[in-house]
């Protein structure tokens, strides 16, 4: 079998118009990674199992979030019914790449901030798998690289 070789990957995905984004891992096996949101630097989890991208509620005003009340609720690892809100037409930047006119889901993200209060980290927000899914992400773990196009 041909050996794989990983600085080819990165080459290859630029040359598809990837851009490359640096993960930080956490000693719990987050991956965190800086973004802006509407033009404010903020500090994200990413989520493959999170189907959207979320902020704090604690955040609203920090990423100039205009948010409208709904009543569904969220669910996700260790916690159920939660209280959302949804903010639409958000831009968001990571690196070189970025989108526009994202929606947003406001939350409670309290639980997953005491859980990394052991690793002196607070997070804004979670990067979820919609922008995965719209910048066609590709993660390569072991180089704690994500790309998107």
């Amino acid at each position: 079998m041909k050996k794989y070789n990983k600085t080819k990957l990165k080459k290859f995905l630029k040359s598809q118009g990837y851009h490359t984004i640096v993960l930080n891992t956490l000693p719990s096996g987050h991956h965190v990674l800086k973004a802006r949101l509407n033009g404010v630097k903020g500090v994200f989890i990413l989520d493959t199992g999170a189907s959207s991208t979320c902020v704090d509620t604690g955040k609203t005003g920090k990423f100039k979030l205009k948010t409208k009340e709904t009543d569904h609720k969220a669910t996700g690892a260790g916690t159920a019914d939660i209280d959302i809100q949804l903010s639409k037409k958000n831009q968001l930047k990571i690196k070189d790449w970025s989108i526009k006119k994202l929606p947003v889901v406001v939350m409670d993200l309290s639980h997953i901030n005491s859980a990394l209060a052991m690793f002196d980290i607070e997070v804004d927000g979670i990067i979820g798998s919609d922008i995965l899914h719209q910048g066609k992400g590709i993660i390569q773990y072991e180089k704690e690289r994500l790309f998107l196009k």
